[in-house]
């Protein structure tokens, strides 16, 4: 993976998130969660910064960011597609309706389009079993989906 090279603006807000934080290794999840908010992602040239601010090994905080799923080191599409494979979505389909993401978008689990529009995921439970199966684009849930209906959801963000 190529290295990023942060802008010093970047590096510099990295630090202030740590400081509001009081650079405290046992803030280390609330840093990294804001890191993501204002940039995105998290890769491995932030996450320096954090272990450097928070004065941790690198280790610990790529460690956290690995455990955690809300986490990511890849940039996330302008609309993020998780499609739930708890066992009731499972059950019901969710499968069929992922295969149809993927053929429809040209892109696999964690990957990203090349326009930077949709990236595509897997989650465990959204909560709403009635619906299954269900995707969730950005805040929006989609519920009781079937294959044939992914390319006209896909297609009310293309407009």
């Amino acid at each position: 993976m190529a290295k990023v090279k942060l802008a010093e603006s970047k590096i510099n807000k990295i630090k202030e998130i740590c400081a509001s934080f009081g650079n405290q290794p046992g803030e280390a999840i609330n840093v990294l969660h804001k890191v993501q908010g204002e940039f995105g992602y998290l890769p491995a040239e932030v996450q320096e910064v954090i272990a450097m601010e928070l004065n941790v090994p690198v280790a610990t905080i790529y460690g956290i960011v690995t455990f955690y799923s809300f986490f990511t080191m890849i940039p996330k599409g302008e609309h993020p597609i998780s499609v739930c494979m708890g066992t009731a979505c499972y059950v019901r389909g969710a499968e069929k309706v992922l295969d149809e993401f993927k053929r429809q978008l040209g892109i696999g689990i964690g990957e990203t389009t090349a326009d930077g529009k949709f990236s595509l995921n897997c989650l465990r439970c959204v909560g709403a079993c009635g619906l299954a199966p269900v995707v969730t684009i950005g805040d929006k849930v989609y519920g009781r989906l079937t294959p044939d209906m992914v390319k006209d959801i896909i297609n009310e963000y293309n407009q």
